[in-house]
């Protein structure tokens, strides 16, 4: 026998009831969750402390600049008594004075005047050796200090040639010592020459000729 349900026990007819109130309460649901922040509350926020900054000063060397002392004060002048008279001297100036006199003037200072040189240092035809170098070489006494020393060399000499051909005045200009510029001027004066002449007549000429010093082995 099959049991019929009651009327009361018949969810069905219900069903749009329930079915609208879900929706209603799904909507408010949905719209409280939309008007609720759900935004989370922000991380605290950590001051950092400041760190100290430390400023370095450059230092400037400086240089102290010694002044010199003040000089010293002069001393202060003391007033001393003076009992010397001093006589008043009358000067006469009335005297007459004649300024067309001529003033008595020292002489004036005679320079001393170079004595000029009488010979000449080139001619048209200068003295010429007679017999050449060799004739003073071969008059030549190699000196005994030269020879132990082994002195060698040339010594110049530097003469003056007058007009007779003849040697005044000879002198060592570059020697080489040991008795060795004594014998050239001796060899020298005794040399011979044939004069400078100058415009036709002979005239006195500087000249000047080495003497050779060489040892024979």
């Amino acid at each position: 026998m099959i049991e019929r349900k009651k009327p009361e026990a018949d969810l069905t007819k219900y069903y749009t009831v329930f079915l609208q109130l879900g929706l209603i309460l799904t909507l408010a649901i949905f719209i409280v969750a939309v008007k609720v922040d759900i935004t989370s509350l922000a991380p605290d926020e950590y001051v950092l402390d400041e760190q100290e900054i430390v400023e370095m000063e450059e230092i400037i060397q400086t240089r102290q600049i010694e002044t010199p002392p003040p000089p010293p004060r002069p001393p202060v002048p003391v007033e001393v008594p003076n009992d010397e008279i001093i006589d008043d001297v009358d000067i006469d100036i009335s005297a007459d004075w004649d300024l067309d006199d001529r003033l008595d003037m020292p002489p004036p200072q005679q320079e001393e005047e170079e004595p000029e040189e009488d010979f000449f240092v080139v001619v048209e035809e200068m003295p010429e050796l007679i017999g050449g170098l060799a004739s003073i070489q071969q008059n030549i006494r190699y000196p005994e200090m030269a020879r132990r020393a082994g002195i060698e060399g040339r010594v110049y000499v530097q003469f003056i040639v007058n007009e007779q051909g003849e040697v005044e005045d000879p002198r060592v200009i570059r020697g080489i010592g040991g008795g060795a510029d004594e014998e050239a001027l001796r060899a020298v004066r005794e040399a011979k020459f044939r004069p400078g002449m100058q415009r036709g007549r002979p005239v006195r000429v500087q000249y000047s000729l080495p003497v050779v010093f060489r040892l024979q082995n």
